[in-house]
């Protein structure tokens, strides 16, 4: 008779820490990633925009994916870096319009946003501080189908990394809910 494997013991006790929510979950608030700092000092469009379509790593240098996000802004929206740094590009790519900063301090190769469609108002080689205008948002291009976007990426040398941890919980939070007080007029008895 062969011999009896050995039990593997116990069951694990089920992890207290809830599952981690799909990449593609534009939703999802992104993961840690000590590649990227927090030191975006705004949003690249609008206030707290809505996420169109989240970062979908390629598993290859070549896959499928989505390299970056999608924010959802209104064509003519000021598009905006999100750090200080240069300007390292400026013009159109496939016929449209693209700007890429390479972030202040950020090592070497230094981190570099990208932001397309966008209308450029600024040259290569100009300073820009965290907040600058870059250009306005162009209208569709067909990248978020007939709806309007700003598409944002992060590169460090040929490597895309997920743009949304340069920014830090405050810009990502919406705060909590603020209850006003009840004036003497309309107030409920």
């Amino acid at each position: 008779m062969p011999p009896v494997p050995p039990s593997p013991g116990p069951p694990a006790a089920p992890s207290a820490d809830p599952p981690e929510p799909p990449a593609s979950d534009p939703t999802a608030p992104p993961a840690a990633d000590p590649l990227v700092p927090a030191l975006a000092r705004t949003w690249p469009v609008g206030v707290r925009p809505s996420v169109v379509r989240g970062w979908e790593p390629p598993a290859t240098a070549y896959s499928r994916g989505h390299r970056g996000v999608d924010l959802a802004a209104v064509p003519g929206a000021p598009v905006r870096s999100v750090a200080p740094g240069r300007v390292s590009f400026a013009g159109r790519v496939a016929g449209r319009g693209v700007v890429s900063v390479e972030l202040s301090g950020t090592g070497a190769p230094p981190l570099r946003t990208t932001y397309g469609p966008v209308r450029a108002s600024v040259r290569k080689g100009d300073e820009v501080l965290a907040g600058g205008v870059l250009g306005t948002l162009e209208a569709p291009v067909g990248h978020c189908g007939s709806a309007s976007c700003l598409h944002w990426g992060l590169l460090r040398g040929g490597t895309y990394l997920n743009p949304l941890p340069l920014l830090p919980p405050w810009l990502l939070s919406r705060g909590p809910s603020r209850l006003l007080p009840l004036s003497g007029r309309g107030a409920l008895p």
